[in-house]
């Protein structure tokens, strides 16, 4: 039987890992990291998403403003009896829906891929009108020296797709808008496929059919096209209202391993592979007919928003073991340890 493993130090990084960013929030979640090695180091980046400090019988949010010349973070604020907190993530307030914190992004380093340590700074924080309402779940693929980052950027606007890439994880050079809402979850494919960069991504797609995975490509990682949809939502309990791919595809033998979410009508997430073709990636060849992880630990079941695990993290040592990064519950980063071999059982 294949086999993934949790690591008995889960949680590995929680909100008490982390000072806030901004006067006047509090840190309440740490999850859903990138992955990658650079160099001897293990590199998380990880979404943290910060919230008002609240008053009584009112309920603030908190955005990134532009009206001047640098972003300022600024709040708005209703009666609490107002809106509707059912879902702890938004809430709608008349025409808009509101996030009920802002994310940004800080990168935690490590030497051994368990311990780990965050920088002192946000390594990335909302800088440009449509990613007011913040920055999440970045996806990171390396091309030689350059590690290329996708990431959601949300405003008034909804989700949409933007990449930036680093050489140092210092410095960090943005492009722009890659793929424009309503879009989100998009990796990278970590090679040319004739001739092309290739991405999976996610449009929102709700009016005929849940949202799916899509495959485009670009000459030049600017113009992207040639979008169609490879893989959908099966009527199964486990993805009856959505997929979404992870972190970038691994190379194997067999084809393009991908690791991918799937939510149910409840929206509890649980984790799934396919594989795709090497030639030809939009070609699906195989798909495992169970989750390979679902929310089991209390601390994927109980959290900021309860039963979620969610990866677009993932790292393949050379000795062929594969360490799964996943946020839990959107409340904190765990690691699962398996292997390239473990992984391809579960697809027989």
């Amino acid at each position: 039987m294949p086999k993934i493993i949790r690591n008995q130090n889960n949680p590995i990084l929680t909100t008490k890992d982390l000072e806030p960013t901004f006067d006047d929030s509090r840190v309440v979640g740490v999850f859903n990291p990138g992955a990658c090695k650079f160099g001897d180091e293990y590199i998380l980046i990880a979404r943290v998403a910060a919230s008002c400090v609240q008053e009584d019988g009112w309920y603030k949010v908190p955005f990134m403003s532009f009206d001047g010349e640098k972003p300022v973070l600024k709040t708005k604020r209703w009666k609490t009896a107002e809106i509707d907190l059912a879902d702890p993530r938004k809430f709608w307030y008349g025409a808009q829906l509101y996030l009920s914190s802002i994310s940004h992004l800080h990168l935690a380093r490590s030497k051994d891929g368990l311990h780990f340590t965050f920088d002192p700074e946000p390594f990335m924080v909302a800088e440009y009108p449509d990613e007011a309402f913040g920055i999440e779940d970045i996806r990171i693929t390396q091309f030689e020296k350059t590690y290329y980052l996708t990431y959601t950027a949300v405003s008034k606007d909804s989700h949409g797709v933007k990449l930036a890439s680093t050489t140092d994880f210092i410095n960090v050079k943005r492009y722009g808008m890659m793929l424009p809402p309503e879009n989100k979850d998009t990796c990278l494919f970590p090679e040319k496929i004739n001739g092309n960069y290739v991405a999976l991504h996610r449009p929102s797609t709700d009016h005929f059919s849940p949202p799916s995975i899509w495959c485009c490509e670009s000459p030049d990682l600017s113009h992207w096209g040639n979008h169609s949809c490879i893989l959908r939502p099966r009527a199964n309990n486990y993805e009856s209202n959505k997929i979404g791919v992870g972190p970038q595809p691994i190379k194997t033998e067999n084809g393009w391993l991908v690791l991918y979410h799937g939510a149910d009508d409840h929206s509890v997430y649980t984790l799934h592979l396919c594989l795709l073709d090497l030639a030809d990636p939009r070609k699906v060849l195989k798909q495992t007919q169970k989750p390979i992880m679902i929310p089991q630990a209390p601390w994927e079941k109980e959290g900021f928003f309860p039963n979620v695990i969610f990866s677009n993290g993932w790292i393949k040592e050379d000795d062929g073991r594969v360490l799964i990064y996943y946020g839990a519950a959107d409340d904190s980063i765990c690691l699962a340890e398996t292997t390239i071999d473990d992984l391809l059982r579960f697809l027989d």
